[in-house]
């Protein structure tokens, strides 16, 4: 597939949070646990490492489980699990390649990058924690939108060093745009939530890049969705620094 396509696919997920958030809890619970599904089937594929179907479990599964007692959790503690089952999910990534034994191929690739995996699947409850912290969704649309600006900054096929810059200037401009638009947020906050999501997606561009043009459907999946559900966190937390 092409490049571009993994940005078209991380939009795709934006839009999806943004609507499950303004929808109803079950739907924005139903498209994380969906984007951590993609990003645990996606990611063995994006890797190019054995035991995919496995992995995708292993990968998954505990994101799911994040979206799960993110959306069930009493307030404030609404990403309290998260760190258990972010560990969990590491634990049985050690255990399974444990169990292939030794002198298997890429076994040290597999289980750092499964581990990232597992770390990205998770991090996505942070949307769900970020739509229901204070009962308002501000600072979720700002993030979207600074996270999209950066997605269509990146789809530009322009060297990295030009992208990046213009992908995180975008994005900083962008929040406290939308900031003032859609919400009571000052500048400053919706400047640095966009500035810092800006930087995470970019980042990611290169990883798609490294990559070359042979990515499959599954990873390009993979790949869209693991940013986006990166960013979810990182806007509940600076809404909580910065914002409460």
């Amino acid at each position: 597939m092409k490049l571009w396509s993994v940005g078209i696919i991380g939009l795709a997920g934006l839009a999806a949070v943004v609507a499950g958030a303004y929808s109803s809890p079950e739907v924005l619970l139903a498209v994380a646990a969906v984007t951590a599904a993609g990003i645990g089937i996606g990611w063995p594929y994006f890797l190019g490492i054995p035991a995919k179907k496995t992995l995708a479990a292993l990968i998954g599964l505990p994101g799911v489980g994040a979206a799960v007692a993110a959306t069930y959790l009493p307030a404030p503690g609404f990403l309290d699990w998260t760190p258990s089952f972010i560990a969990v999910g590491v634990m049985a990534i050690f255990v399974m390649q444990l169990l292939r034994g030794t002198g298997q191929a890429q076994r040290l690739e597999s289980t750092l990058g499964s581990c990232a995996g597992v770390l990205l699947s998770c991090l996505g409850a942070g949307w769900i924690a970020d739509s229901r912290f204070n009962g308002v969704r501000e600072m979720l649309l700002v993030a979207a939108i600074s996270a999209a600006v950066a997605l269509l900054a990146g789809l530009i096929r322009w060297p990295d060093r030009i992208v990046a810059p213009l992908g995180i200037i975008s994005a900083g401009l962008a929040g406290p745009l939308a900031g003032l638009v859609f919400s009571d947020i000052a500048v400053l906050p919706a400047a640095l939530a966009g500035v810092v999501v800006g930087a995470v997606l970019v980042s990611f561009r290169r990883l798609v890049i490294l990559s070359g043009e042979g990515l499959t459907i599954l990873a390009a999946v993979g790949m869209g969705l693991g940013p986006v559900s990166a960013v979810g966190s990182l806007a509940y937390f600076i809404d909580k620094l910065l914002i409460f």
